[in-house]
């Protein structure tokens, strides 16, 4: 079980992950070692799970996002490996969810430009045989970043 101090340092780490014991004592009105102790029992409770620098994608030459519904022919355990395991290989792939509905998979993919989503479309993703239909919807703006999750 956490507390309110528990998800104000949720909330803190989300937005600025090197965030001293210091820092965070200073934001919590807690000592150092109090909130390095919450942090680390948030670690190994797995509320937290991880940290990352958030990476320019333009910077990196990656100028196409896109999000692509993939709709499967067939279903079954191996088909689903199957592609989990194509997924596993494919760095423009980001992240992918399985979803209720016509699709079965939401993909989310950064390319340098059309002809490399073009490549992931046609010569990837459409050729495997478990794969019926492929639709993408290419990202014009993002008009709100990709947000910490709500603490509260």
């Amino acid at each position: 079980m956490i507390d309110h101090i528990d998800k104000a340092l949720l909330a803190a780490v989300q937005n600025d992950s090197q965030l001293t014991a210091q820092d965070l004592g200073e934001l919590l009105n807690l000592s150092p070692s109090q909130a390095a102790r919450r942090r680390q029992k948030l670690e190994v409770e797995g509320y937290i799970s991880g940290y990352r620098a958030h990476v320019d994608a333009e910077k990196l030459g990656l100028q196409v996002q896109a999000f692509i519904q993939v709709q499967l022919s067939t279903h079954g355990p191996e088909q689903g490996r199957a592609f989990s395991r194509m997924l596993s290989t494919r760095p423009e792939i980001v992240a992918a969810w399985t979803l209720t509905g016509e699709a079965d998979y939401m993909l989310r993919v950064f390319c340098s430009g059309l002809k490399g989503l073009n490549i992931l479309v046609q010569d990837v993703l459409l050729p495997l045989p478990m794969v019926l239909r492929v639709q993408s919807r290419i990202v014009m703006d993002q008009t709100k970043a990709d947000a910490p999750l709500p603490t509260r």
